[in-house]
């Protein structure tokens, strides 16, 4: 972290008159820099900014008022910043940023800064996943029609169409990062993407209504946030979903939510299935504003390699070459015909990755056969050692 970036820990310190940056001058420059993730993941989980800053000055109150030039971290905020530190690397980033401060902060768990944070409900785990999805790599073409999709007034549901594997699910992970970042107009900003499991909502509904009742049950919770965007993953799985024994099915349940605008929601299926589903309910098709996503070139999925590469290297413990992202996505294109970019490439550096880690992970034969020896010596030591107390 350099000093531009502890710089707000500073100007807290000296605006109360401390000689010292703790875990609660973190806190309050994470907190006065309003437009950083961490301000942003709070906000996110309905905390007030103001009424956090207030807690922290009420309970270290002000200093002497003389403040030296040179204010020093004390060991708790250190050992904030040593944490700081796993996090970051833990999610795969080469930078510290307030995120991985955030998350400091809430693993230290003693100081002022954590207290306040429980006590505000801030929640280690959302604010980790910010940090674990896979970057999004090109694809921002797509994105941005999302976004201009959502921000329409009527028909603002964008479904993403294109093959298995070629990155629709990526494409909502990446408005979900733009909106964590902040980088998207005011109309979505305090947004939420969050995926609805199909599967999950139809298990355990045996009798007729029990399905229904449980989807209007979450819609009705979705209508009242009215922050959430739904991403439906198969969409086309709607269409008969939970309609036993006459029952009314997902789709004719959330038609009148899409209409009225209730409801906001990304759809992402492949063309086969849009056609085969989709396209003959024109009800259905009306509410949804489609977005072909095309199979990425070999040099665009190269660079989605790279992008993702770090990853990779920390999960396997290994490194790439340039040279084997580069085979990796030009064979996967030339040999492997019934899939598609990147997924194709991606699981060909995982694989590889995986085997060279098995490989390197497995014990010499010569070391081996020592452990098999010492083990037969200790096993024989402690037979001797049992007989020759028997004899006594």
């Amino acid at each position: 972290m350099n000093d531009n970036a502890s710089q707000p820990f500073y100007v807290g310190a000296r605006r109360l008159g401390h000689n010292f940056v703790g875990t609660e001058q973190i806190l309050l420059g994470l907190i006065g820099e309003g437009t950083g993730i961490a301000a942003k993941v709070l906000k996110s989980m309905g905390i007030n900014l103001k009424d956090a800053r207030v807690e922290v000055e009420k309970i270290i109150g002000r200093g002497s008022g003389f403040v030296a030039v040179e204010i020093p971290f004390t060991p708790r905020a250190k050992r904030v910043l040593e944490l700081s530190l796993e996090e970051a690397r833990q999610l795969g980033h080469n930078y510290i940023g307030s995120e991985h401060l955030l998350l400091g902060l809430l693993r230290e768990g003693e100081g002022v800064a954590a207290r306040v944070l429980e006590n505000l409900g801030a929640d280690p785990s959302n604010i980790r996943t910010q940090g674990k999805l896979d970057p999004v790599v090109g694809r921002q073409p797509q994105i941005e029609r999302v976004i201009q999709i959502l921000g329409r007034r009527t028909k603002n549901n964008p479904c993403l169409i294109g093959e298995p594997g070629v990155g629709k699910t990526a494409i909502a992970e990446g408005l979900a990062q733009r909106i964590a970042s902040g980088d998207v107009p005011e109309t979505i900003e305090r947004k939420k993407v969050i995926t609805l499991d199909m599967g999950l909502l139809v298990a355990g509904t045996k009798y007729r209504g029990e399905f229904e009742e449980r989807l209007k049950k979450l819609m009705e919770e979705i209508k009242q946030s009215d922050e959430i965007i739904l991403f439906i993953d198969e969409v086309h799985t709607l269409i008969g979903a939970g309609a036993a024994e006459g029952a009314i099915d997902a789709a004719n349940i959330l038609k009148p939510a899409l209409a009225r605008g209730e409801l906001q929601c990304i759809g992402a299926t492949t063309l086969d299935e849009y056609r085969k589903h989709i396209e003959k309910d024109p009800a259905l098709e009306r509410r949804f504003q489609p977005v072909k996503v095309p199979e990425p070139s070999v040099d665009e999925t190269i660079q989605i390699l790279k992008g993702l590469r770090e990853r990779y290297e920390i999960h396997h413990k290994l490194r790439y070459t340039d040279e084997a992202l580069i085979a990796a996505a030009q064979l996967s294109y030339q040999y492997i015909s019934d899939r598609f970019l990147p997924d194709k490439a991606i699981d060909l550096i995982d694989e590889a990755g995986s085997r060279v880690r098995l490989r390197h992970a497995q014990v010499p034969e010569e070391a081996r056969e020592l452990e098999k020896e010492v083990r037969q010596i200790t096993k024989e030591k402690d037979e001797a050692s049992a007989a020759k107390i028997l004899k006594r």
